[in-house]
């Protein structure tokens, strides 16, 4: 009787985690350790010259000048912000992301719900739209210069010479519109591609009870198709402005940044300040700027796919 007393009355100990097997501390390191090379060569080729950029940051250096290199602590990040000519890159950069993605998601959407009805031929048409997107951007950018839009030969002017634009030059007078107009061309088809995906996965039933219950086309796209578009839609916003935010190449091809600064967007900016201008420290200093910029953008961006797919619309 002692013994069974004893028993009821001494609390139950937790069971102990086993030292080995699964769940185990040395589990959890026994499936990373795998890992830690590609961690170590990621962090070499990513963080370490992130490192140097911030220590050339807080140097004034300018390559064409021999010995000018010192210590200024922070004074390049003041020149910065203060450079006008930077508010109006960064202005320039904002326009010509935003509004090619914008353009190229609602090209896409339109091109989708053209593709997404049984027409003949529409296995040929869909290769055909999706062809731009497998072209390189150097050469993208070299068919819209020189096939496109050049101002004696180009085949929109020749398109809008019943309209009197025939000899207009497109590239000198509206870089950044020729520069976005290339861009757009480019990534339409991935918008496309990927709305058309959002419109194949709807459910066929609750279309046809729409359509049932007396409900219009464009209803039915307004108020069920709309709303299963929107987490597809979010993905191509946020892919595209990841992407296009860094854009360099269509630029360096078109408009070289020009005339004067009038098509640059920050990455080419900080081209021209570092390899034209050799200023080594404010170009460093932009760098930075940009960088940490850009991480927020893509934090907030990624928490955006994260929150969609997993269908928390409350939580961020």
């Amino acid at each position: 009787m002692t013994t069974t007393m004893e028993a009821a009355t001494t609390p139950k100990r937790k069971a102990a985690r086993p030292e080995h097997g699964p769940g185990s501390k040395s589990d959890g390191w026994a499936r990373r350790i795998p890992l830690l090379p590609a961690l170590v060569f990621t962090f070499i080729v990513t963080q370490l010259p992130f490192v140097v950029t911030i220590y050339y940051s807080l140097q004034s250096w300018n390559l064409v000048r021999p010995g000018s290199r010192h210590f200024v602590g922070l004074d390049n990040y003041g020149e910065v912000f203060t450079d006008s000519q930077f508010r109006q890159v960064t202005l320039q950069t904002i326009m010509l992301t935003v509004g090619a993605v914008l353009v190229a998601v609602a090209l896409g959407l339109l091109l989708a719900l053209m593709l997404n009805r049984s027409f003949p031929g529409r296995g040929v048409v869909r290769t055909l739209l999706i062809t731009p997107f497998l072209i390189t951007p150097v050469a993208a950018a070299l068919l819209w210069k020189t096939t496109l839009l050049d101002p004696t030969y180009g085949l929109v002017n020749f398109v809008l010479a019943p309209f009197g634009a025939g000899r207009t030059d497109w590239i000198s007078s509206f870089p950044l519109l020729a520069v976005m107009m290339s861009i757009v061309w480019q990534w339409t088809p991935f918008m496309m591609l990927l709305i058309l995906a959002g419109l194949q996965s709807q459910p066929d039933d609750v279309l046809e009870a729409a359509g049932v219950d007396g409900a219009s086309n464009f209803a039915i796209f307004r108020e069920i198709t709309l709303p299963h578009l929107r987490r597809f839609i979010e993905l191509g916003i946020v892919l595209g402005t990841i992407y296009l935010i860094n854009t360099f190449d269509s630029i360096y091809m078109m408009t070289q940044g020009g005339p004067g600064i009038a098509s640059a967007n920050l990455p080419f900016y900080i081209y021209q300040r570092a390899f034209l201008g050799f200023d080594i420290g404010q170009s460093a200093a932009m760098g930075v700027v940009v960088a940490i910029l850009t991480t927020i953008v893509s934090t907030f961006a990624l928490r955006l796919i994260f929150r969609t797919f997993s269908g928390n619309e409350a939580g961020a």
